[in-house]
């Protein structure tokens, strides 16, 4: 059987907070997770004027990414989470293109983020092959950002 993986926008927001929470458990990404809490708590709100999508392999929700509205113009990307046994399908590019087209719909004219090459090594690949260019590395802590046209 051939593998289906679709995005859609968030509809169940406990299955938004699950992925989320296993994400946080990561060891070495504590740090990406200080308000998680209030995150948490209101994520409607939290994302407001941004996007939370799902990613589903075969209708299971397996995948997250979100995108938080800075100041209309600034976008930051978030929670770029795949669990790990469904990684390695070329998801992680499939969610990110998906959140860069809905940052563009959306009106935004810059993505930024922060990660952690230390810890999330591939991932770090991924953004500097797509484009992304480091503004700054603090602690181990970069910051990336890309302009969108």
């Amino acid at each position: 059987m051939e593998n289906i993986f679709e995005i859609k926008d968030c509809d169940d927001y406990e299955v938004a907070k699950e992925l989320i929470r296993e994400y946080s458990k990561i060891k070495g990404a504590e740090s990406c997770f200080v308000s998680l809490d209030k995150e948490l708590a209101d994520l409607d709100g939290y994302y407001k004027g941004g996007a939370l999508l799902i990613g589903y392999e075969n209708g299971t929700p397996i995948a997250t990414i979100a995108i938080r509205n800075i100041d209309g113009v600034s976008c930051e990307a978030k929670r770029l989470y795949i669990k790990p046994e469904y990684r390695g399908k070329g998801y992680a590019r499939l969610l990110m293109n998906a959140m860069l087209d809905r940052s563009r719909k959306l009106g935004f004219k810059e993505v930024t983020f922060t990660t952690k090459p230390s810890v999330m090594s591939i991932g770090y690949g991924l953004y500097q092959r797509m484009g992304f260019e480091e503004v700054s590395n603090t602690e181990g802590t970069v910051s990336m950002r890309m302009e969108l046209k």
